[in-house]
Formats: structure tokens, C-alpha cells, sequence
């Protein structure tokens, strides 16, 4: 089994890069808010955090931010406008 198809099962939906690490720390920082009281947006019958958080995170029920991809996408916006403007030039 190809390492990609194993780490769907702890993938984030819309994670192009199938990060099993970014996974891991969305649904450690999901059950520390399940922890301090955060209702869960599934019914469950666990009454551990970890297990509640994971499957939010795996169905894509958890919205996060990549602070380094925003910056990423950022400076290719402004290098693509640049070379648009020395075009038209």
C-alpha cells in the first residue's frame, strides 16, 4: 500500500499535501477546545476528545489556516503582478 493512500485515512480533506503532521496538530488544538468545553459538531458516543477531534478533522468539519502557506500565496500574487506590470510596460 503506497504511503499517500495510507495517509488519507489522517489527512485533512482539502490539504493538498496529504500532511499526516498538520493533521495530528489540528485535532490536538480541536480537543483541547472540546477539553475546555467546545461543543462538538458531531454526535459521538466517545467521550474522548482526541477521538471526537479527529473525526471532525477528517471529514472536513475544522477550518484552519497555514500562516506560511498565506505568505506563500502573498508573494507569488505580488511577483505575478509585478511581471504583469513590466509587460505592459
Amino acid at each position: 500500500m503506497s504511503d499517500t493512500v495510507r495517509n488519507l485515512h489522517y489527512a485533512i480533506p482539502d490539504d493538498p499535501e496529504f500532511s499526516t503532521y498538520r493533521f495530528i496538530i489540528v485535532a490536538a488544538k480541536r480537543a483541547r477546545q472540546l477539553q475546555a468545553g467546545a461543543r462538538s459538531f458531531l454526535p459521538t458516543t466517545s467521550k474522548k476528545p482526541t477521538v471526537a477531534a479527529m473525526e471532525e478533522v477528517r471529514r472536513g468539519l475544522i477550518n484552519y489556516t497555514d500562516p506560511n502557506l498565506a505568505i506563500l500565496i502573498a508573494s507569488m500574487q505580488e511577483a505575478a503582478a509585478a511581471e504583469l506590470a513590466a509587460k505592459t510596460e
